[in-house]
């Protein structure tokens, strides 16, 4: 039998603090509870499901616990120092290398996300399913089978994103996996075919594959088909050199599962594998919410319309994060929410997300920021550009690895940095450096200029503005 709850209605002004309900608890709702807390509200966090949303749960952490664990195996098997220190022949225990994984997990979730609202009074969790009854209630279906209605003087949505499934013939049928089925299982298959070819379709892709799979990327494309194409080419050659088969301009039309073995009919034959993973990105997780019930307009693919303060539609609700159509990227949705809860509290606050970091975390790793040389020549701008390979920058050298490129692009007129496009390894750990320099509206000249550490990757920042005026290959090993 459903229990209900008198409905709580929002006072005048003065009367109570503001009540803001905050559905999700990832980083969007995280941040924008602790900031609206902060500020003087009274929070309501709705959660269906798990705390922590997908980044510490099911995406960020354990995928790079997963590929850090694959690093570790791929340099115990060959590296370029492999006529020094012998290879050594690996035994992968995947259930321990997953308790392992599953352990930090559940330590983060506790620490950051149960132990931070348990120890916040002006927070209260609501466990259970949140759909809107008009602009300002909420019904809310609760974990115990009963149901409540909830009032609220603003409201964020924060539920974030669920993976996509194409439309294949046969897939539906199929067990695939996601990224969360493949993030869990305790067992490496002995071959995967992976669906997709951006970040997480090749994060796991060569997870795998480092940890013994034989992988097969289908991409309907090209690796990276939506950057600068110099990435995906730079991206495809480390796979293939690894063993991993890159099936460009492939797609599946048809997926079978006959006696515990996947056929997928492609254009170019079959390909067979004991797993399949399906990374074609995430969609927004509005479905359930009554969205139009509360006067919230959602596009096309069902994210919620926002505008530079987060605001929707309805003026007492805004949303931040994955379930909007914000980049995917649990920083900007911490960074949005932290906003929309100054805006939900009185204040005035955008995001600015022109100069907003991208990394994936390959090997080597794909590391992004501002314009690409395509992108300044849609929106008008004329640029200058020089790309630096690896084999001119001294970190790389004294790895013995020089996978990849530094490309910095201008803009003609000024010389003023506007974008920068690597691949290298560590690359992400770089990036911000050029995030800065774009931010402070620096020449590449001035970036030249700067005093960079020796033998550093970040250093290739600095050869490259030099390569603008002068050949680096003429230079002494760490000339200013």
């Amino acid at each position: 039998m459903t229990r209900h709850v008198p409905l709580e209605e929002p006072g005048a002004a003065g009367e109570h603090p503001l009540h803001v309900a905050v559905i999700g608890s990832g980083g969007a709702a995280m941040a924008a509870a602790l900031q609206a807390a902060e500020r003087g509200a009274r929070v309501t966090l709705i959660e269906r499901g798990t705390l922590g949303g997908t980044c510490v749960n099911v995406g960020c952490v354990p995928s790079k616990i997963m590929i850090r664990a694959a690093h570790i195996a791929h340099l115990r098997r060959a590296s370029p120092f492999d006529g020094g220190i012998a290879a050594t022949v690996l035994a992968i225990d995947r259930g321990r290398l997953l308790a392992q994984q599953q352990a930090r997990v559940d330590a983060l979730r506790s620490a950051k996300y149960e132990g931070v609202l348990d120890g916040n009074p002006a927070i209260t969790v609501l466990r259970g399913d949140a759909r809107f009854r008009d602009g300002r209630h909420l019904t809310v279906r609760l974990g115990d089978g009963g149901e409540r209605e909830l009032a609220f003087d603003r409201c964020l949505i924060a539920t974030g994103a669920s993976p996509a499934v194409p439309p294949i013939p046969g897939l539906d049928a199929s067990p695939y996996w996601t990224s969360t089925e493949a993030l869990v299982s305790d067992t490496i298959p002995d071959r995967l075919a992976v669906i997709g070819s951006s970040a997480v379709a090749l994060e796991l892709a060569q997870a795998f594959a480092r940890l013994g799979s034989k992988v097969t990327i289908l991409a309907r494309n090209m690796l990276f088909f939506r950057e600068e194409p110099a990435i995906g080419e730079a991206v495809t050659a480390a796979f293939r050199a690894e063993g991993i088969e890159v099936l460009e301009h492939t797609q599946a039309s048809h997926v079978a599962h006959v006696d515990g073995e996947f056929a997928l009919t492609t254009g170019h034959g079959i390909v067979t594998a004991d797993k399949l993973l399906v990374a074609t990105g995430r969609t927004p997780n509005t479905g359930g919410l009554a969205c139009e019930a509360a006067g919230v307009t959602i596009n096309a693919r069902g994210a919620i319309v926002i505008d530079q303060r987060m605001r929707t539609s309805n003026p007492h609700i805004h949303a931040a994060g994955d379930c909007t159509d914000q980049p995917q990227f649990v920083y900007v949705a911490a960074a949005a929410g932290t906003r929309a809860a100054i805006n939900m509290t009185g204040g005035d606050a955008t995001l600015d997300l022109s100069t907003m970091p991208a990394v994936v975390f390959t090997d080597p790793q794909v590391a992004t920021v501002g314009y690409s040389e395509a992108q300044a020549r849609h929106d008008g701008i004329a640029t200058d550009s020089r790309t630096l390979t690896l084999d001119n920058v001294p970190r790389a050298l004294a790895n013995f690895d020089t996978r990849g490129f530094i490309k910095l692009v201008t803009e003609a007129a000024s010389g003023r940095l506007i974008g920068v496009q690597a691949v290298a390894p560590e690359a992400g750990e770089l990036i911000q450096t050029a995030v800065l320099a774009i931010r402070n509206r620096m020449t590449v000249q001035a970036l030249a200029d700067q005093l960079f550490p020796y033998l550093t990757m970040v250093e290739g920042l600095k050869l490259a503005a030099q390569t603008f005026t002068k050949d680096v290959k003429q230079l002494s090993c760490c000339a200013g």
